[in-house]
């Protein structure tokens, strides 16, 4: 069973509860590092979190916030991490064949579900390409 790390802020809570059940019924094993209400908190926190847990397991994650937008700020910080906010399928899919990222990251109030369901299943099942590509991720 393939495993992924989510978090989320406030802003972006109901997405990622809404992602995690979608995950679940693909069969991943889900780590979820919060938040687990709508109470405000503070989305470097959460986005630490996740890149470190990335990081140390080699495994992709999901970040959500109001915009998606903090939370990619916040986690490309981190070396080793390349998050990606994505509001459509094809910048999805082009970020993993492309760019090998490693964070998705969405917008709660800019990115329907439907629509951010499909981009985390587009993202999720594209796989890097390599070759020349890899010169340049190892350029970062």
């Amino acid at each position: 069973m393939p495993q992924i790390v989510i978090g989320s802020d406030h802003g972006g809570y109901k997405l990622k509860n809404e992602i995690i059940a979608h995950l679940k019924a693909s069969n991943y094993d889900i780590i979820d590092l919060g938040c687990f209400n709508e109470e405000s908190c503070d989305y470097p926190i959460i986005a630490k979190d996740v890149a470190n847990t990335v990081l140390d397991k080699n495994i992709k994650g999901i970040l959500v916030c109001g915009t998606g937008i903090g939370m990619s700020i916040a986690a490309n910080r981190f070396k080793g991490i390349r998050a990606s906010h994505c509001t459509d399928t094809y910048t999805a899919r082009m970020t993993r064949l492309h760019n090998d990222s490693n964070i998705l990251c969405l917008g709660q109030r800019v990115t329907g579900p439907g629509l951010a369901l499909d981009i985390v299943d587009i993202w999720l099942n594209t796989e890097f390409e390599g070759g020349r590509h890899l010169k340049r991720i190892e350029m970062l």
